[in-house]
């Protein structure tokens, strides 16, 4: 029977002691567990109190809307001065640290983030909406009114259609935030489109739907009315909040599954015709240049891709012992679709094992993907693959190349490869196989 203790004499032993004298008073217990002393005795945050332990917390109300805790001061949209057009921080774009996410929600302080002019600081008072043209009842909303509409609230990513251009011709970035860190994921309410335009009436002349922002750059782009008519919305919230100003406060258009920049944020007005408007964005920008020269218009819905999360460049195995079972873990999406299956490569798409799709398997969504491996310190070229339920499959460099060239920035989605090292450094590479 284990020695009790009295509750003087526990008070004159220190942590350390106790644990080292409960250890050694029960062969019986020793032969059946591991040893407290073991474990514990040489972990000063076990043997010692903690002065969080040990004094008064923060109040409850010291800061009223929260703050990440002060230890997570690096998980950060992080942005580079390749990500800036005009030399300055006005237009640019930042990036998700996506190595550090969980699930398929991206906190809001983390969305990646586009501007053309700088972040518009709309008084949401003033703001209105107007939507005019082909339509039978031309309106003018103010956000109240807007709001007053039936909403509903669905998960899916948006991306911008030059995530991954730095790759192009070849690895640009050892990192996976500057890597694909131009998309997340979120949960935004609003009201259907449709539902609006069912009140207002489309004339049978409208085709084309102008989505223009009230920032400075006017941003406008060219929207088929089918679009419009299925999955479209405008959005007020996201992840149960109000929009940032960086994500278009106090409303933006989206559009599921279609590149983020037609996703206009601070929509001030739609407008429909029978022809689309060419404008700067969808003539100039955001075209699918082609091998022959020629450009490729009107080029919306995001292909099938995934990337592998973990390991990544900033989350190495360098840390792994050889014989121990590790995840690796990846995020996989399509805007045509749901995704159905993903193949995970150890050795640069020779051969392909199926990994598990977890949580919430949505359309036009990010999932979860895993497959556990058994680390036993050899060098590694990580791929995976994905395919949706269009019956889309990820395809490797070679192939994305034959189709679109070298030179266009756009829509690039082959497969992503992280060389593993025999010290467990993880690498940007290309495989450049068939």
């Amino acid at each position: 029977m284990d020695k009790a203790f009295k509750t003087e004499e526990l008070n004159s032993l220190s942590r350390r002691d106790f644990f080292k004298k409960t250890a050694s008073v029960s062969a019986v217990a020793a032969a059946a567990i591991l040893s407290p002393s073991s474990l514990f005795a040489d972990d000063e945050n076990i043997v010692h109190h903690t002065q969080w332990g040990t004094t008064l917390g923060n109040e409850l109300n010291e800061n009223p809307y929260g703050l990440p805790s002060k230890y997570e001061h690096n998980v950060v949209r992080r942005t580079s001065s390749l990500m800036s057009s005009a030399g300055d921080m006005h237009a640019a774009v930042s990036m998700t640290p996506l190595h550090e996410l969980e699930g398929i929600i991206t906190p809001n302080g983390l969305h990646f983030t586009r501007t053309h002019n700088g972040i518009a600081q709309i008084d949401p008072n003033k703001y209105r909406l107007m939507i005019h043209g082909l339509v039978e009842k031309p309106i003018v909303l103010t956000l109240e009114q807007l709001k007053r509409y039936p909403s509903e609230s669905r998960i899916h990513f948006l991306e911008c259609p030059s995530n991954g251009a730095g790759e192009w011709k070849g690895p640009q970035f050892n990192s996976l935030q500057f890597l694909k860190g131009m998309m997340s994921a979120s949960e935004w309410s609003g009201v259907r489109l449709k539902t609006i335009l069912d009140e207002l009436g489309l004339k049978p002349t409208a085709k084309w739907m102008l989505a223009e922002g009230s920032d400075g750059s006017e941003m406008g782009r060219s929207v088929p009315v089918e679009k419009a008519l299925d999955d479209a919305m405008i959005v007020w919230a996201q992840n149960g909040e109000a929009l940032r100003p960086e994500q278009g406060y106090p409303v933006r258009l989206l559009l599921p599954g279609w590149e983020a920049n037609l996703c206009v944020k601070w929509l001030k007005r739609l407008e429909f015709s029978d022809k689309p408007w060419y404008a700067k964005e969808e003539t100039s920008k955001y075209t699918a240049l082609m091998p022959s020269g020629k450009a490729i218009q009107h080029f919306y819905a995001l292909e099938v891709n995934s990337v592998i999360t973990s390991p990544c460049p900033e989350k190495p195995w360098s840390d792994l012992v050889g014989g121990e079972l590790v995840e690796i873990e990846g995020l996989a999406w399509s805007g045509h679709g749901t995704i159905t299956n993903v193949d995970i490569s150890l050795d640069g798409g020779k051969n392909w094992v199926e990994a598990k799709l977890k949580g919430l398997v949505l359309p036009k969504s990010w999932t979860r993907f895993s497959y556990m491996h058994k680390y036993v310190k050899e060098p590694l070229l990580l791929q995976s693959r994905a395919v949706d339920d269009s019956k889309n499959v990820q395809p490797t460099v070679n192939q994305e190349k034959a189709i679109m060239g070298v030179e266009g920035v756009y829509h690039r989605n082959s497969i992503c490869t992280w060389e593993v090292t025999l010290k467990g450094e993880v690498n940007n590479v290309q495989v450049r196989s068939i």
